[in-house]
């Protein structure tokens, strides 16, 4: 499929944001735009039994990819010549910045919703995503798919991601982010735009595993922040840091507690 980078660039820009601009109403904007948007649905179930087409062309379902690990799920469809490009150059600068492993804390899901695009597309970009990740024996933990209307309307739907297509030109506008998904398969949170927080990620990471990967200088961040959805970042909550200074302080009195209780049979012997 063909697709002019100048019509492609257009429509990238038309499509990024998740909801069409202030007092500009969704019938107003151009017609390959107007259904573009990018919902958060924040706790929705992924239809885990949807097929799709692995980069080795093997048929799997979504949920063989989700269950051990938080996911990274990413819609962007391979041939794009803008957009979709930039959303995946962001997912790897990102994930390289990141102290966590994709495969062993994380995975990373990318599905193609143009259902033209077929299983040699996906293992070229895949190929090409290791390359820039750099850390080998990470294979595992990239996942790129393609599949029918059937299941990509399963799961686009799920997500809110709505995208349009236009046939005369043979483009899509779409809007562009990464979701994070638990190991049961729900949304958690979101992230838009083509540049993603390395810390903020992160945290999400951490958050969605319930706390089975990260460090403890992340648990006590996530003590301290909470998660804005109308931002999409991470931002200081006054009670959340009250409550972490207060847990903090309990754990410095009890570790005093305990030192001064270990060292008070010795200053009684010494007697």
């Amino acid at each position: 499929m063909r697709r002019g980078p100048a019509l492609a660039f257009a429509l990238a820009c038309a499509g990024t944001a998740p909801a069409a601009p202030p007092g500009l109403p969704a019938s107003e904007r151009p017609a390959r735009a107007r259904d573009v948007a990018f919902e958060q649905r924040l706790d929705a179930a992924l239809p885990l039994d949807t097929p799709f087409v692995d980069a080795g062309g093997a048929t799997v379902r979504l949920g063989d990819l989700v269950g051990e690990r938080p996911v990274l799920l990413v819609p962007a469809y391979y041939e794009c010549p803008m957009l979709c490009t930039l959303v995946l150059n962001g997912v790897v600068r990102m994930a390289r910045a990141l102290p966590l492993d994709a495969g062993t804390d994380f995975d990373v899901v990318v599905f193609s919703f143009d259902p033209d695009e077929t299983p040699a597309l996906a293992a070229a970009k895949k190929e090409t995503l290791l390359a820039e990740y750099r850390r080998p024996g990470s294979e595992h933990g990239w996942h790129l798919l393609t599949g029918p209307r059937e299941s990509i309307d399963a799961l686009t739907r799920a997500i809110g991601f709505r995208y349009g297509y236009d046939p005369a030109s043979d483009q899509f506008a779409h809007a562009s982010g990464l979701v994070v998904v638990t190991p049961d398969g729900r949304t958690s949170q979101y992230f838009f735009g083509v540049e993603f927080s390395a810390r903020d990620v992160r945290l999400a990471v951490v958050e969605a595993s319930s706390g089975r990967v990260g460090s403890i200088v992340d648990q006590l961040l996530l003590l301290c922040l909470e998660w804005d959805p109308s931002r999409g970042r991470y931002t200081t909550s006054v009670m959340n840091a009250i409550r972490a200074g207060g847990l903090l302080t309990l754990l410095a009195l009890a570790a005093f507690v305990w030192q001064a209780g270990g060292r008070r049979p010795r200053r009684e012997g010494a007697a």
